[in-house]
Formats: structure tokens, C-alpha cells, sequence
């Protein structure tokens, strides 16, 4: 009879390890499906008439995750608790010759635990870092909306003062490029005037130094002078002639 009676406890701790399981297994699922949802409206401000518009803000689905968390966590811990009574069952001493098979379904159970626990943390993880991702981007647009709306005219000089001080800048460092282009060319100018005076000075040296030489350079250049204008008369009289016979 304490056998069966034994056996009876046993089922009994199986049968609400399971129900608890049942019970974390869809809280879980809507518990995912919610934190999936979250919406980045927010806490229900703005066009409630936009066809856009969430059926559950961003307040209402943060009452609803803290009561499923609380949920869950309670319902985790009703398991955990059956888990323990099941290890316990499974170290008294009437249960030795059944000890390998309970073993076995207490550490499924374990698992089952395990797996719950880790899907809790990492979606509520997940839901926490969306929901203060959302805030900050919400005061983000705050700030800008504020700043926007706050500052009407002034903003609007600023800007334009701004943007006529960058043109300023923009023309002083055109300015600023043209001038030093101006340099170089008067520098590169003057020396190229100082080269060309001492080439003219050498030349008027060596002339003054050899007077035949220079003498002697006249005279070609005349002689040049003569023999061109000696070939120009002659290529001049061979056309004439040539078009005197062409057309006779």
C-alpha cells in the first residue's frame, strides 16, 4: 500500500509539473507575440485617427508585460518547486527500484524548466532593450520637435547667418588662392626679366669686346638679306613665265 500510495504522489507531482508546463508553454508564446508587437508610438499620443495607429499603445503594453512577467515568473517557480519535490521523492528509500526510470523523467522535467527560463530571460531581454531603445528615440524627436517649434524666427536668422558667414569664408579663401597665384606669377615674371637682362648684358659684352666679330655678323645678316630677296626675284620671274606659257 505505501507503494502505491508512493506512486500516487509521484503521478500526482507529474501531473502538475505538466500542467505547469501547459500553462508557461502559452504564456510564453503570448508573451513573445507581445513583445514582437511593441509599438513605437508614444504612450498613445499623436493622430489616434491615422490608419497607422496601434490598437495598444506603448503604456498599455508595458502594464501588459509586467503583469506577464510576474505571471511567468510565478508560474516558473511553481515548477521549480514541483521539480524539487520530484528530486526529493526520488531519494527516499522506497523508490530505489524505480530510481533510473524517475531520473530520467525528473531530468526531462529539469530541461523542460531549463528551456522555459531561458526563453523567459531572452524575450523579456529583447522586449527591455526594444522599450529603451523606443524611449530614447522618442526623446530624440522630443528635443528636435522642441527645438523646431521653439525656436521659430531665431533659428531660422541662424541659419541664415550661418550660412552667410560659410560664403564669407568660401570668398576670403578664394581671395586668399588668387592673391597667392598673383605672387608666384609676378616672382616667376621677374625672373625670367632678370635672366633675359643678363643674357642682354652678356651679348652687349661680347660685342663690345670683339667689334670684327659684330662686323662680321652684319655682314651676314646683309648677305642673308640680299640672297633672299635674290631667290624671291627669281622664283617670282620662273612663275611669271610659267603662267605666261600656260596660257599661251
Amino acid at each position: 500500500m505505501a507503494a502505491t500510495g508512493s506512486s500516487g504522489y509521484w503521478e500526482d507531482l507529474r501531473k502538475q509539473a505538466r500542467q505547469v508546463e501547459n500553462e508557461l508553454d502559452l504564456k510564453l508564446v503570448s508573451f513573445s507575440k507581445l513583445c514582437t508587437s511593441y509599438s513605437s508610438s508614444r504612450d498613445g499620443r499623436g493622430s489616434n485617427t491615422s490608419d497607422t495607429t496601434p490598437l495598444l499603445n506603448n503604456s498599455t503594453q508595458d502594464r501588459m508585460f509586467d503583469t506577464m512577467s510576474v505571471e511567468l515568473e510565478q508560474l516558473l517557480a511553481k515548477l521549480t518547486a514541483v521539480n524539487d519535490k520530484m528530486a526529493e521523492y526520488t531519494n527516499t528509500p522506497g523508490s530505489s527500484s524505480l530510481n533510473a526510470a524517475l531520473m530520467h523523467t525528473l531530468q526531462r522535467h529539469r530541461d523542460i524548466l531549463q528551456d522555459y527560463t531561458h526563453e523567459f530571460h531572452k524575450t523579456k531581454s529583447n522586449f527591455l532593450a526594444i522599450r529603451e531603445r523606443e524611449d530614447l528615440l522618442g526623446s530624440v524627436r522630443k528635443d528636435i520637435e522642441t527645438y523646431k517649434s521653439g525656436s521659430g524666427v531665431n533659428n531660422r536668422r541662424t541659419e541664415l547667418f550661418l550660412k552667410e558667414h560659410e560664403h564669407l569664408r568660401n570668398s576670403e579663401r578664394l581671395m586668399d588662392d588668387t592673391i597667392s597665384i598673383a605672387m608666384a606669377t609676378k616672382e616667376n615674371v621677374t625672373s625670367q626679366r632678370g635672366v633675359l637682362k643678363s643674357i642682354q648684358s652678356k651679348v652687349n659684352t661680347l660685342a663690345n669686346r670683339f667689334p670684327t666679330i659684330n662686323n662680321l655678323i652684319q655682314r651676314i645678316n646683309l648677305r642673308k638679306r640680299r640672297d633672299s630677296l635674290i631667290l624671291g626675284a627669281v622664283i617670282g620671274v620662273c612663275t611669271i613665265i610659267l603662267l605666261l606659257y600656260a596660257f599661251h
